[in-house]
Protein backbone atom coordinates (compact mmCIF):
# COMPACT_ATOMS: atom_id res chain seq x y z
CA UNK A 1 0.00 0.00 0.00
CA UNK A 2 1.13 3.78 -0.66
CA UNK A 3 -0.18 6.57 0.68
CA UNK A 4 -0.26 9.44 -1.60
CA UNK A 5 1.09 12.57 0.97
CA UNK A 6 2.54 14.60 -1.71
CA UNK A 7 -1.01 15.53 -2.92
CA UNK A 8 -0.92 14.40 -6.19
CA UNK A 9 2.25 14.04 -7.14
CA UNK A 10 3.71 11.17 -9.04
CA UNK A 11 4.75 8.21 -6.70
CA UNK A 12 7.55 5.69 -7.25
CA UNK A 13 6.27 2.88 -9.38
CA UNK A 14 5.40 0.00 -7.64
CA UNK A 15 7.45 -2.87 -8.56
CA UNK A 16 5.67 -6.16 -9.84
CA UNK A 17 2.69 -4.18 -11.00
CA UNK A 18 -0.10 -6.31 -12.04
CA UNK A 19 -2.64 -5.14 -14.72
CA UNK A 20 -6.22 -6.55 -15.60
CA UNK A 21 -6.89 -7.54 -19.18
CA UNK A 22 -9.85 -5.67 -20.45
CA UNK A 23 -11.22 -8.64 -21.76
CA UNK A 24 -10.87 -11.00 -19.43
CA UNK A 25 -12.49 -8.10 -16.81
CA UNK A 26 -15.31 -7.86 -19.62
CA UNK A 27 -16.35 -11.62 -19.91
CA UNK A 28 -16.36 -11.83 -16.13
CA UNK A 29 -19.00 -9.33 -16.50
CA UNK A 30 -20.71 -10.91 -18.75
CA UNK A 31 -20.58 -13.85 -16.75
CA UNK A 32 -21.23 -12.43 -13.77
CA UNK A 33 -24.42 -11.05 -15.54
CA UNK A 34 -25.74 -14.50 -16.63
CA UNK A 35 -25.22 -16.06 -12.77
CA UNK A 36 -27.14 -13.04 -11.40
CA UNK A 37 -30.34 -13.43 -14.05
CA UNK A 38 -30.09 -16.94 -13.20
CA UNK A 39 -30.01 -17.29 -9.17
CA UNK A 40 -31.96 -14.00 -8.70
CA UNK A 41 -33.85 -13.27 -11.51
CA UNK A 42 -32.74 -9.45 -11.47
CA UNK A 43 -30.12 -7.69 -13.88
CA UNK A 44 -27.15 -6.13 -12.19
CA UNK A 45 -27.45 -2.56 -11.13
CA UNK A 46 -26.43 -0.49 -8.13
CA UNK A 47 -28.79 2.94 -8.13
CA UNK A 48 -31.80 1.45 -6.75
CA UNK A 49 -29.40 0.03 -3.85
CA UNK A 50 -28.03 4.03 -3.57
CA UNK A 51 -31.84 5.19 -3.19
CA UNK A 52 -32.33 2.44 -0.61
CA UNK A 53 -29.60 3.41 1.92
CA UNK A 54 -30.05 7.25 1.25
CA UNK A 55 -33.79 6.47 2.69
CA UNK A 56 -32.15 5.32 5.72
CA UNK A 57 -29.79 7.67 5.67
CA UNK A 58 -32.31 10.09 5.58
CA UNK A 59 -34.10 8.91 8.35
CA UNK A 60 -31.95 10.66 10.99
CA UNK A 61 -32.00 13.82 9.11
CA UNK A 62 -35.72 14.47 7.75
CA UNK A 63 -37.74 11.94 10.49
CA UNK A 64 -39.03 8.61 9.70
CA UNK A 65 -42.59 10.07 8.78
CA UNK A 66 -41.22 12.47 5.94
CA UNK A 67 -39.34 9.63 4.40
CA UNK A 68 -42.01 7.29 4.87
CA UNK A 69 -44.77 9.85 3.08
CA UNK A 70 -42.24 10.63 0.43
CA UNK A 71 -43.31 8.89 -2.85
CA UNK A 72 -39.79 8.30 -4.16
CA UNK A 73 -38.87 6.35 -1.04
CA UNK A 74 -42.25 4.63 -0.67
CA UNK A 75 -41.23 2.54 -3.81
CA UNK A 76 -37.65 2.34 -2.46
CA UNK A 77 -37.58 2.12 0.88
CA UNK A 78 -34.31 0.84 3.19
CA UNK A 79 -34.07 -2.48 2.93
CA UNK A 80 -30.97 -5.43 2.34
CA UNK A 81 -31.57 -7.19 -0.37
CA UNK A 82 -29.95 -8.68 -3.52
CA UNK A 83 -28.94 -4.75 -4.58
CA UNK A 84 -27.13 -3.81 -1.77
CA UNK A 85 -25.26 -6.72 -0.85
CA UNK A 86 -24.34 -6.28 -4.92
CA UNK A 87 -23.20 -2.42 -4.02
CA UNK A 88 -20.91 -4.35 -0.65
CA UNK A 89 -19.56 -6.67 -3.47
CA UNK A 90 -18.76 -3.80 -6.25
CA UNK A 91 -16.69 -1.89 -3.12
CA UNK A 92 -14.90 -5.70 -2.05
CA UNK A 93 -14.27 -6.34 -5.39
CA UNK A 94 -12.76 -3.34 -6.45
CA UNK A 95 -10.30 -2.96 -3.34
CA UNK A 96 -9.43 -6.83 -3.78
CA UNK A 97 -8.28 -6.17 -7.12
CA UNK A 98 -6.31 -3.05 -6.47
CA UNK A 99 -4.55 -4.96 -3.68
CA UNK A 100 -3.80 -7.69 -5.61
CA UNK A 101 -2.84 -5.62 -8.33
CA UNK A 102 -0.59 -3.32 -6.30
CA UNK A 103 -2.29 -0.21 -7.34
CA UNK A 104 -4.34 0.67 -4.10
CA UNK A 105 -3.43 4.17 -2.81
CA UNK A 106 -4.89 7.02 -1.11
CA UNK A 107 -4.64 9.79 -3.58
CA UNK A 108 -6.16 13.17 -2.65
CA UNK A 109 -5.45 14.97 -5.67
CA UNK A 110 -4.70 12.65 -8.70
CA UNK A 111 -1.61 14.06 -11.41
CA UNK A 112 -3.71 14.21 -14.26
CA UNK A 113 -6.33 16.60 -11.90
CA UNK A 114 -3.24 17.96 -10.71
CA UNK A 115 -1.78 18.98 -14.23
CA UNK A 116 -4.54 20.66 -15.43
CA UNK A 117 -6.73 22.08 -12.02
CA UNK A 118 -4.09 22.45 -9.51
CA UNK A 119 -3.30 21.20 -5.61
CA UNK A 120 -6.56 22.27 -4.34
CA UNK A 121 -7.90 19.40 -2.05
CA UNK A 122 -11.12 21.03 -1.19
CA UNK A 123 -11.49 21.87 -5.34
CA UNK A 124 -10.98 18.57 -6.38
CA UNK A 125 -13.18 16.99 -3.75
CA UNK A 126 -16.20 19.37 -4.15
CA UNK A 127 -15.80 18.73 -7.92
CA UNK A 128 -16.04 14.89 -7.49
CA UNK A 129 -19.07 15.56 -4.79
CA UNK A 130 -20.92 17.14 -7.30
CA UNK A 131 -19.99 14.79 -10.23
CA UNK A 132 -21.29 11.62 -8.31
CA UNK A 133 -24.25 13.84 -7.14
CA UNK A 134 -25.11 14.85 -11.04
CA UNK A 135 -24.19 10.88 -12.21
CA UNK A 136 -26.24 9.64 -9.46
CA UNK A 137 -29.35 11.79 -10.77
CA UNK A 138 -28.85 11.57 -14.35
CA UNK A 139 -28.68 7.83 -13.39
CA UNK A 140 -31.95 7.70 -11.41
CA UNK A 141 -33.73 10.14 -14.26
CA UNK A 142 -33.06 7.49 -16.56
CA UNK A 143 -34.38 4.85 -14.76
CA UNK A 144 -30.78 3.12 -14.00
CA UNK A 145 -27.26 3.31 -13.95
CA UNK A 146 -24.08 1.67 -16.24
CA UNK A 147 -24.63 -1.22 -15.15
CA UNK A 148 -28.36 -1.31 -15.45
CA UNK A 149 -28.84 0.38 -18.37
CA UNK A 150 -25.21 -0.61 -20.37
CA UNK A 151 -24.13 -3.49 -18.85
CA UNK A 152 -27.93 -5.37 -18.25
CA UNK A 153 -30.33 -3.75 -20.84
CA UNK A 154 -27.20 -3.79 -23.31
CA UNK A 155 -26.48 -7.39 -23.08
CA UNK A 156 -30.67 -8.00 -23.83
CA UNK A 157 -30.34 -6.07 -26.64
CA UNK A 158 -32.67 -3.63 -25.65
CA UNK A 159 -32.88 -0.37 -27.78
CA UNK A 160 -32.90 1.95 -24.36
CA UNK A 161 -29.40 0.03 -22.97
CA UNK A 162 -27.99 0.50 -26.22
CA UNK A 163 -28.86 4.36 -26.68
CA UNK A 164 -27.54 4.89 -22.85
CA UNK A 165 -23.64 3.64 -24.02
CA UNK A 166 -23.50 5.70 -27.74
CA UNK A 167 -24.64 8.69 -25.02
CA UNK A 168 -22.54 7.38 -21.85
CA UNK A 169 -19.35 7.32 -24.05
CA UNK A 170 -19.91 10.09 -26.44
CA UNK A 171 -20.46 12.67 -23.55
CA UNK A 172 -17.74 10.46 -21.72
CA UNK A 173 -15.20 11.26 -24.87
CA UNK A 174 -16.28 15.07 -25.13
CA UNK A 175 -16.15 15.80 -21.13
CA UNK A 176 -12.62 14.25 -21.33
CA UNK A 177 -11.95 16.63 -24.90
CA UNK A 178 -13.20 19.62 -22.97
CA UNK A 179 -11.71 19.20 -19.50
CA UNK A 180 -8.21 17.63 -20.51
CA UNK A 181 -6.96 18.77 -24.09
CA UNK A 182 -4.07 20.43 -24.26
CA UNK A 183 -3.59 23.23 -26.18
CA UNK A 184 -2.11 23.48 -30.03
CA UNK A 185 1.38 24.52 -29.40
Amino acid sequence: MTVDINHGKNLKAVAHRVDWSPYLAGAGIGVLSWVVFAVVANPIGVTTAFSQLAAGAAVPIFGGEFVAQNTYWQRHPLRLDYGTLFLLGIFLGALASAVVSRTWRVEHVPSVWLERFGPSISKRYAAAFLGGVLAMYGARLAGGCTSGNGISQGLQLAVVGWTFLVVMFSSGLATAWLLFRTSAR
